[in-house]
């Protein structure tokens, strides 16, 4: 079973993780029982529904946000439903969700992930979906191989930053170092438990990017390259006792673009030349990342 931090309610019973309650809700959509413009029930009421925190509410919304099924998701009202986009005359890179295309690429026999990104939330959350169906028996991998950039703790971050600069103790800074340091150990512990659970050998890997990445890069098995850019955002966020008021990047917000090796000639190329700009870079930086 995947480990996250809200799936198992205090008497003891297996609470709905956010794939899945994300899952019921697009399916919801799809069958027409939510159209576009129509607007969710409130966090609040998806909880009493579904028996969870609205945290794994909040984070179910994101998943859905990624694959574009959602607008409007903010912190003042429900989220609508997004209007379907048209299918353009010209060939476009697609958009796409990254929970479909990892579960797709977690179905090789040997499975090579390398990722450059500022946080490791969206890819925490995505992983859900490949590990259930590995737990269920659907997928089988022989070997799973994890590499990931992540910004350096030592390095002044583009974003995020307080608005007004940040003084001595930034605790903007500080919710941020958090923020990266859990997500990429529960990232890790539900990764590395594959190794006795199925006897999978999988190695994750994290070393320190010393810039602030601006777009997020998934490459998938040598064969996709999933791209999005970081667009910033001034918000509000609770921190302890504190409100933050800073300048942001919602990366489960990104529009992810993909290109794929069999698409043709264009996409091949911005696939090897990712890859080897990646394979790059990882040997250039010699720092392991510490998540603590």
């Amino acid at each position: 079973m995947v480990v996250t931090q809200e799936n198992v309610a205090v008497n003891g019973s297996r609470r709905l993780t956010p794939q899945e309650i994300a899952d019921v809700l697009r399916e919801r959509i799809r069958a027409g029982e939510l159209k576009a413009g129509d607007r969710l029930p409130t966090q609040a009421e998806l909880a009493d529904e579904f028996g969870v925190e609205r945290g794994t509410v909040r984070q179910a919304l994101r998943v859905l946000q990624e694959d574009g099924l959602l607008t409007n998701v903010s912190k003042g009202s429900p989220p609508r439903i997004a209007p379907r986009v048209p299918v353009q005359d010209e060939p476009q890179p697609t958009m796409v969700g990254l929970s479909p295309r990892l579960t797709e690429a977690f179905g090789a026999r040997q499975v090579r992930i390398a990722v450059v990104c500022h946080t490791a939330e969206t890819l925490m959350l995505a992983l859900g979906e490949p590990l259930r169906q590995i737990h269920e028996g659907r997928v089988q991998p022989e070997a799973v191989d994890v590499r990931i950039l992540l910004p350096s703790r030592e390095i002044d971050l583009a974003f995020p930053v307080p608005v007004g600069g940040a003084g001595d103790d930034d605790p903007v800074h500080q919710r941020w170092l958090a923020m990266r340091n859990a997500q990429g150990q529960v990232l890790q512990h539900n990764l590395l438990s594959l190794r006795a659970s199925h006897g999978i050998d999988v190695r994750v890997s994290f070393r320190a990017l010393p810039f602030t990445p601006p777009f997020k890069l998934y490459l998938l098995n040598g064969e996709e390259a999933l791209l999005g850019y970081y667009m910033l955002t001034r918000r509000e966020e609770e921190w302890g006792d504190q409100v933050l008021d800073m300048y942001d990047a919602l990366g489960a917000a990104s529009l992810l673009f993909s290109f794929h090796a069999r698409s043709g000639h264009r996409d091949e190329a911005f696939v090897k030349e990712s890859q080897k700009w990646f394979d790059a870079l990882w040997e250039t930086i010699t720092t392991d990342l510490t998540l603590s």
